[in-house]
């Protein structure tokens, strides 16, 4: 894909800044939210099913993180993620399972009825609280999407939609960002969703204004017509993932140290940022920062 396209596809409107991809190689680094423990046993008899590695993903699951909602064809790049590194944990890729989830299951606490689950969860402190994270795999940004004939199309900074009304998904660091960097601190103005379909549905039918999440999935949203005659007006500042997105288990899991060493494994030989290059260079480069 490349940018003419990306412009043609309604990216032209807001200029072009390549401001995100060294927070895309900064992933390198790995933020280790995992408690430390030796990963000891054999794996694959430690799995919610014995020998299958069982992987939740979000229903539905959005490119470019899974390519046509369809996880088990190993395209986009959280799905070919779960490949690399079940691989590394020893499992064959007819091993492993895909189930669905709604995003908050992926941070509830107790047990669950898969080993793992992947659909962009911010790590922080209180979550883990609750459950185990694998070490960070990815850093995204937040970007808002509007329609283009919206009076709020043409802004370039956060000051011009504070009095916009925005839809968010339930769960996610969108709802601080935005109360916090847009609203001024007041929660007057945000709707929340049960998942970004209903809120991109929300912004299409005039109930919201302005949608925020990731910002390789906002590009999506928009190159797909998701959201119809769609924009991405830019990027929040200051939304970079300290932290990260980190694959969860249950708390305490047996198999958390296999993940921690799995995924260190392909930070360290260089697999996560080429799989980064590979799904997500083109929904991160060109991609202005609101003032």
């Amino acid at each position: 894909m490349d940018f003419t396209r990306r412009q043609v596809l309604k990216l032209g409107t807001v200029g072009g800044m390549g401001l995100f991809l060294a927070a895309c190689g900064g992933s390198s680094e790995g933020g280790e939210a995992a408690p430390e423990a030796e990963a000891t046993g054999d794996v694959k008899e430690l799995t919610f099913e014995p020998g299958k590695l069982t992987v939740a993903t979000g229903n539905p699951a959005w490119e470019p993180w899974v390519m046509n909602d369809a996880p088990e064809s190993g395209e986009g790049f959280e799905a070919a993620l779960i490949y690399a590194l079940a691989e590394k944990m020893g499992f064959a890729a007819e091993d492993v399972v895909w189930v669905r989830t709604e995003f908050d299951e992926a941070f509830a606490p107790g047990e669950h009825e898969w080993d793992m689950n992947i659909q962009q969860v911010s790590i922080n402190e209180d979550r883990a609280k609750a459950i185990d994270f694998s070490p960070a795999y990815f850093r995204p940004t937040q970007a808002v999407i509007v329609k283009a004939d919206s009076p709020y199309a043409s802004a370039t900074s956060c000051a011009e939609l504070k009095d916009a009304v925005f839809a968010v998904m339930m769960g996610t660091t969108a709802i601080d960002y935005v109360k916090d960097i847009i609203k001024g601190g007041s929660d007057e103005g945000i709707d929340i969703f049960n998942n970004n379909s209903d809120a991109v549905a929300a912004v299409d039918n005039g109930q919201a204004d302005c949608l925020v999440t990731d910002t390789p999935q906002c590009v999506y949203m928009v190159e797909s017509e998701q959201l119809s005659n769609g924009v991405v007006m830019g990027q929040i500042p200051g939304t970079e993932d300290p932290d990260g997105l980190g694959i969860t288990l249950a708390k305490d899991s047996a198999l958390t140290p296999f993940v921690t060493d799995a995924m260190n494994a392909i930070l360290e030989d260089g697999t996560v940022q080429g799989l980064i290059d590979t799904w997500l260079k083109a929904y991160t480069s060109d991609i202005p920062t609101l003032a």
